[in-house]
């Protein structure tokens, strides 16, 4: 099989996928599906390894977008809630409800403001730190042996390919 670059490589399912729609369907040019059906396809294996290295740690995927914003913020791991809402792309009720469930898990807490009670500040907890960074840890490790198929420039060259292709979808 020639792929879309013109190396000889086993086929998989995408080859199959994109060559059926070629067959079935002449008139289209189904060629983005070899860039687009991978990506989603790898999205969904990288989705279930999350869920793993999240469930193993007791934490939802909710949890870890939180307190891994909370963790990168740094000492002393604290957002505000407005400030959150941006790290995770959810509306301010879903936030409110996610920060009481974290309240009540022990992950977070919430305080005020220094100079303003009105602002709520969210900061980590011990529990909290030491779950976001195990499940980061568990996570980073699947993702590294996923990777050890490409060689280190490889791994670059895709991380900058990528990188153009969101890049206008995120503006």
């Amino acid at each position: 099989m020639v792929s879309v670059s013109g190396a000889l490589e086993g086929q998989d399912e995408v080859d199959r996928i994109v060559a059926a729609w070629g067959r079935e369907r002449p008139d289209l040019d189904p060629r983005p599906l070899h860039v687009f059906s991978r990506v989603s396809r790898l999205s969904r294996r990288l989705d279930l390894a999350r869920r793993r290295a999240f469930t193993d740690h007791e934490l939802e995927g909710w949890e870890f977008d939180v307190l891994s914003a909370l963790r990168r913020a740094g000492e002393p791991y604290e957002l505000t809630a407005g400030r959150l809402l941006n790290e995770t792309l959810v509306s301010s009720g879903t936030m409110t409800n996610r920060i009481d469930r974290m309240v009540a898990h022990g992950l977070v807490v919430r305080a005020g403001g220094p100079t303003d009670r009105r602002v709520v500040l969210v900061r980590l907890t011990p529990l909290g730190k030491a779950k976001v960074d195990a499940a980061m840890a568990d996570l980073l490790e699947t993702e590294q042996r996923l990777l050890a198929e490409l060689e280190p420039a490889e791994a670059e060259q895709l991380t900058d390919l990528l990188r153009r292709l969101l890049l206008p979808l995120d503006r």
